[in-house]
């Protein structure tokens, strides 16, 4: 009996790797998570209401790391592949690279495991992280995209969960803003913030050292997965959000 295998992961023999989606509001929901957008490399596994997780800051060794640490996140938790429901990831914005990297990897083995995928804004990761780490219920998040820009989306806390209150964009610091009609104060969180003196945007405070992770991501698309949110594994596409997406200088 063969096995279903992506970069060396192996799922249970073929015979056992059946489409199985339980309803969404299931406590057996099974849901893995990773994110490669910035420097930090993590993933995260929700299984019958416990989350485990790694996360570690590994600029440019993504790639190599990412599966590893999926495979060993599965063997810590005692979970096998085959019994993972759906697989949640950054979608962006961030580094190019990163992105696309996810996304290689998440289709890669939804397509293997015939698994829906729950793809997660990165602004709002970011903004669940503080959520969790500082107790912040408005955050307006913001990653450095080079270039004197910005990544920048803003949100609110609803039932635990954070939920975006406007549209994310690319923006010179300046030209950053609030969600019309917004009140109360705001927490700043994501390297975006390092230009707190250039951003036009009054916070209580902010935490220009957050930087997204699969750990929020998960708790995120769970949200998502008991609204049915989840979609086939040629849906997972990187959100750039800028259009000149690296291409090298022509010779003068």
């Amino acid at each position: 009996m063969g096995r279903c295998c992506f970069y060396g992961l192996c799922t249970a023999p073929t015979a056992d790797v059946q489409c199985r989606f339980y309803p969404a509001d299931s406590p057996m929901t099974t849901l893995l998570a990773l994110d490669t957008a910035t420097e930090a490399c993590s993933v995260a596994l929700l299984h019958n209401g416990q989350l485990t997780h790694q996360y570690d800051v590994i600029p440019r060794l993504h790639a190599q790391r990412v599966l590893p640490m999926v495979q060993a996140l599965m063997a810590e938790a005692g979970v096998p592949l085959s019994a993972i429901d759906g697989i949640a990831f950054g979608r962006g914005p961030g580094a190019f690279t990163g992105v696309r990297i996810a996304v290689g990897v998440v289709q890669g083995l939804a397509f293997s495991l015939d698994r829906p995928v729950l793809p997660v804004s990165n602004l709002a990761a970011l903004a669940q992280r503080a959520h969790r780490e500082f107790g912040a219920e408005q955050v307006a998040s913001a990653i450095d995209a080079r270039m004197n820009e910005v990544y920048w989306g803003c949100y609110r806390l609803e039932d635990g969960v954070m939920a975006a209150a406007g549209l994310e964009a690319v923006l010179p610091p300046a030209d950053v803003s609030l969600p019309r009609g917004a009140e109360g104060e705001w927490f700043g969180a994501g390297t975006g913030w390092q230009f707190r003196d250039q951003l036009a945007v009054p916070v209580y405070d902010c935490a220009p050292q957050l930087l997204p992770s699969a750990e929020d991501i998960v708790r995120i698309a769970a949200a998502a997965w008991a609204r049915g949110e989840a979609v086939a594994a040629d849906l997972a596409q990187p959100v750039y959000l800028r259009d000149n997406v690296a291409t090298p200088k022509k010779p003068q």
